[in-house]
């Protein structure tokens, strides 16, 4: 999923919660995946801008890092969806791994 939703091994995403558009909402568009996932991209340019997990509320969102500019003062907290891990990829920073969502 990461790897279409980028087109790239994986994503990198910060969890954000009672998010709100400042300007541009209506060049979002929302996928909804079989599995109750959601990804949003501007219908504009293509990017990829952030993935809602089931059930998460409509507020809730993970942004994708790679649209800012600036640099973000976080550091990744664990590796979600490695179920899908591409086969030339290794994840070996001792970080929690978690086949789907995070934590199950």
């Amino acid at each position: 999923m990461c790897r279409k939703f980028h087109g790239a091994a994986f994503g990198t995403l910060v969890g954000v919660s009672e998010f709100r558009w400042l300007a541009g909402q209506a060049l979002v568009r929302e996928y909804r995946a079989d599995n109750g996932t959601s990804r949003l991209f501007c219908t504009n340019c293509g990017a990829s801008l952030a993935f809602r997990s089931k059930g998460a509320p409509s507020d809730g969102l993970e942004i994708a890092i790679a649209l800012f500019d600036e640099p973000v003062p976080v550091k990744p907290g664990a590796h979600i969806y490695t179920r899908y891990q591409a086969n030339w990829t290794l994840i070996a920073d001792g970080l929690p791994q978690y086949p789907e969502g995070r934590g199950e």
